[in-house]
């Protein structure tokens, strides 16, 4: 009797355990995914209704049909606009934070530079992306500079303002114990902008596969070595409203995998010990 006691126990346990690990999992995902669900059927039955014509709106099976039929090219164009995207997310990367980690040891060299770098910011891309393309030539190094460009700044701002925005009284408990300026910037002055930095982040990912389709626009090449902005640009002049469509939903889906992929280092960086990143309890 006792025995069949404790077994039922152990297996409340199980259940009580299993709803609190579950019902997070549901309570995150499953609205969202409701509503995709809901707005699709609403999509594919309501230009069938409405007899919305598909050249001005097509419908979700449309624009499926049009990617499996388009497969060959679609693919190679998101691969292009990858690596394009990925190599201006990592020269942003570098130039931003050793930008930020230059101006931030000394305040003359942040008072000298920072407002170009606003300069540079306030330019609409589409107006350089000509002389870059007059400068590097058409093709790949133009659209990753273009890329370059348009995610470098988020990520020295965020990033020198993480730097400035060390406790001072931890740089000047160092400074007492005499260490060097490399070592107060390695041992205090990072660390504390790792979540300023992880921000930037987030933010120059997406902005790089931005610059990289508005680079293909200006600067790309066509044919097979054409990207996702060149894809679009054949699609719209065709009237390839359902590629078109194919192609747009690609480039989001390109920004929302890199920001996911950068959430999920930010994570396994900071949710050991940063409130931005450390699990809530409902």
């Amino acid at each position: 009797m006792e025995h069949s006691h404790q077994e039922l126990n152990r297996v409340q346990e199980v259940n009580v355990t299993y709803k609190k690990n579950t019902w997070p999992i549901l309570n995150t995902y499953l609205p969202p995914v409701i509503v995709f669900m809901l707005f699709m059927l609403f999509w594919q039955f309501g230009t069938q209704l409405l007899q919305i014509p598909p050249y001005l709106l097509p419908k979700p099976m449309d624009i499926v049909e049009a990617a499996v039929m388009n497969w060959s090219n679609l693919s190679g164009a998101v691969i292009r606009t990858i690596t394009e995207s990925m190599l201006g997310f990592m020269f942003s990367v570098i130039g931003g934070v050793v930008g930020a980690l230059l101006m931030s040891s000394s305040k003359l060299l942040e008072r000298s530079l920072y407002p170009y770098a606003i300069l540079l910011q306030t330019i609409p891309i589409v107006a350089i992306a000509p002389i870059i393309v007059i400068w590097f030539g058409s093709g790949m190094n133009a659209i990753v500079i273009i890329a370059f460009t348009i995610g470098f700044f988020p990520m020295l701002s965020n990033t020198l303002i993480g730097l400035n925005a060390t406790d001072r009284g931890m740089i000047n408990l160092l400074k007492l114990y005499q260490a060097s300026p490399w070592q107060i910037m390695w041992k205090v002055r990072i660390p504390a902008a790792l979540p300023y930095i992880m921000a930037g982040l987030k933010i120059s990912c997406t902005l790089a596969v931005v610059g990289a389709i508005v680079g293909e626009y200006i600067a790309g090449i066509g044919g097979g070595d054409g990207g996702l902005g060149y894809a679009i640009t054949v699609a719209s002049s065709r009237m390839e409203t359902a590629y078109l469509f194919a192609c747009g939903i690609s480039a989001s889906v390109l920004g929302i995998g890199f920001f996911l992929l950068v959430n999920l280092f930010s994570k396994l960086l900071l949710g050991s010990w940063h409130e931005s990143e450390m699990k809530r309890e409902n």
